[in-house]
């Protein structure tokens, strides 16, 4: 496979993000481009193993680092407005489809705090994909009563005021592999603001009021022993969705990161065959 590339892109408010590229070989057939958006404190280079799978399936894949995040300019863990993340997304994908050939489908991966602001992109139709795969959405913090009180009040007095944000490194995933690459990796964050929980656990609602008229084709894989975002939001989306539209499996005894499980090969299994159907 070709190395992948980093470039910088720049953000409509002059702040640099990092832009990973990973291309398939010259001499595949390209079925589409798969544009990666990660999740809380993390950064694009940790889907180096999922991007080269795509590749080999003939998909090439763009990943970037979001605002505060991984080689991204911003405060880690901030939130300077309420939309700049799906600002941009938006910016993201515009630069993204116009490199791409002009009928190729471009499809949104979203992990999480990612699939939460992809999923909230296509509830609002804020622009053209043609496909969404979500990986453990975001779509319901699992916030408790004295959470939930403190976030009414937190974002408009100390919006700025960031807290560790509450992923523990072996709720992750039950590979030790995993869990050690992620403790050792220079660019994970702990951190997370008032203004940026308050736009998930928004973000989260909004998606699944959303859910009866999807018509984006869409592919929803969640782990049910998940102890960083609560499954139930995914299922709740699950259930309101159309069945034609959105093809949802959980995966009973898998964590969080469910493409990095030990046991991962049904999670690609399943990417795979909805990729095949959608995307042949």
């Amino acid at each position: 496979m070709p190395d992948s590339t980093l470039t910088t892109f720049v953000a409509a408010d002059g702040d640099n993000l990092a832009i990973q590229d990973w291309p398939i070989e010259p001499e595949q057939r390209l079925r589409g481009v798969v544009l990666l958006v990660h999740g809380l404190g993390e950064h694009a280079g940790r889907y180096d193993e999922l991007a080269r799978q795509l590749n080999r399936w003939g998909f090439a894949v763009r990943g970037y680092d979001q605002y505060g995040h991984g080689e991204s300019g911003g405060v880690r863990g901030g939130l300077p407005t309420d939309s700049r993340l799906l600002d941009d997304l938006m910016d993201v994908l515009a630069s993204t489809r116009a490199r791409m050939p002009r009928h190729s489908p471009l499809i949104l991966l979203g992990h999480s705090m990612g699939g939460a602001i992809a999923a909230t992109l296509v509830a609002r139709g804020l622009a053209r994909i043609d496909g969404l795969v979500l990986s453990s959405p975001a779509l319901d913090l699992g916030l408790g009563v004295a959470q939930k009180f403190l976030l009414a009040v937190l974002p408009d007095v100390a919006p700025n005021l960031r807290v560790h944000n509450g992923v523990h490194p072996e709720r992750l995933s039950h590979d030790p592999a995993v869990v050690r690459a992620y403790q050792q990796d220079r660019l994970i964050h702990h951190r997370i603001s008032a203004r940026l929980v308050r736009f998930m656990d928004n973000a989260g609602r909004e998606v699944i009021k959303a859910a009866p008229q999807w018509h984006v084709p869409t592919l929803l894989l969640y782990g049910g022993a998940d102890r960083v975002v609560h499954p139930r939001g995914s299922a709740a989306f699950a259930k309101a969705a159309p069945a034609k539209v959105v093809t949802s499996h959980c995966f009973e005894d898998l964590y969080h990161e469910i493409f990095n499980e030990l046991d991962r090969e049904p999670v690609y299994a399943r990417l795979q065959q909805w990729l095949d159907r959608w995307f042949a």
